[in-house]
């Protein structure tokens, strides 16, 4: 356009050139440094990192990427970054990739499918080596998106089915019934299940508690769903609600520990005896299940392991080698405590 003053070049960037001549090598012996090589002594990769470190010289990533045809991020798409599930589950990533010198490149869907499909395709846009996705359940959208730039993809949390895809999780179906079949055990007759948020995770778990009751020839549990977010302050709500719609409920499982633990310190300012009067049961055994009073009865999820083991096995499908399952079942635990 006329009248517009070209771009000036950025003054005091610390270049390449600057390090390998701080580091007393080649630029060619820089590049690799930083790429991750392992044609580097241990020594000479000591002196480039110092002399880096020295300079404040930060790699160009994207001129690195089209040299390398390669560009050293993994997106990573969870659903909440307040959730510790997935917190925990990042965590596990980020042990992985970061040994590596990946660089997590991460959004966050809300719960929704459409957001995952545009928070997808703006990740995609940095051309990422690899993607790590929640869930098995996607918009026909995302779909087409992961198939049209060939990109390793690894599904987490739950187990897909489906030939050619890999996945890293559990049965969260199998996580429900576990549950169910406990109270089935501790001689409960009236139940229930109470889930909010209600993602494909909390449906499975629904669906799994569900049929387990039937398989022992139990009436069908109470059922109280509802699609706010979860929280603490929504289990102690809700609990209000099935003691109004079901006053003979003798065990209720919630979907999760937020709401679990909600409605057990509802029953503590109620007096409502747990469990004598009340059996209440969580899933997921967030770190304060254990020491609520009572101690909370939950599933034990391996949500780091997740992490970790999706990782490594997006790792090995962007180095071209077949992981040695593409479908991880890390299985669960069922913690019975006190409030059961």
């Amino acid at each position: 356009m006329a009248g517009r003053k070209p771009r000036m070049p950025v003054k005091g960037r610390v270049t390449i050139e600057d390090v390998a001549a701080a580091a007393g090598t080649s630029m060619i012996s820089v590049s690799r440094a930083f790429r991750g090589s392992a044609r580097l002594s241990p020594d000479l990769r000591a002196r480039i990192e110092k002399a880096a470190a020295a300079l404040g010289y930060v790699p160009d990533r994207a001129a690195s990427a089209l040299a390398s045809a390669r560009s050293m991020n993994v997106a990573v798409l969870v659903p909440s970054i307040t959730n510790m599930v997935f917190v925990e589950m990042l965590a596990g990533i980020d042990a992985v990739l970061s040994e590596q010198r990946y660089q997590i490149i991460m959004a966050t869907t809300n719960y929704f499918p459409t957001e995952e499909e545009r928070q997808l395709r703006g990740l995609l846009a940095f051309r990422p080596d690899g993607v790590l996705l929640t869930g098995i359940d996607h918009l026909p959208g995302t779909l087409n998106l992961l198939k049209t730039p060939a990109v390793p993809v690894v599904q987490m949390m739950e187990l897909s089915g489906e030939v050619g895809s890999y996945s890293v999780g559990f049965s969260q179906d199998e996580g429900g019934a576990a549950i169910a079949r406990h109270f089935v055990e501790r001689g409960y007759g009236r139940t229930g299940f109470v889930a909010a948020q209600l993602d494909p995770r909390t449906l499975a778990r629904g669906a799994g508690f569900r049929r387990a009751m039937k398989e022992v020839g139990l009436d069908a549990p109470y059922e109280l769903m509802v699609p706010d977010r979860s929280s603490v302050a929504l289990g102690a709500a809700l609990l209000d609600r099935v003691l109004a719609e079901c006053p003979d409920i003798e065990a209720v499982f919630f979907c999760n520990d937020d709401l679990a633990q909600g409605a057990l310190f509802h029953c503590q300012r109620r007096g409502i005896a747990v469990p004598r009067q009340l059996a209440i049961a969580g899933f997921n055994d967030l770190p304060a299940s254990a020491w609520t009073v009572p101690a909370l009865s939950t599933v034990a999820t391996p949500r780091y392991e997740i992490g970790r083991k999706s990782a490594e096995m997006l790792l090995d499908l962007m180095c071209g080698r077949a992981p040695e399952a593409a479908r991880l079942d890390l299985g669960f635990t069922l913690h019975a405590r006190e409030s059961t």
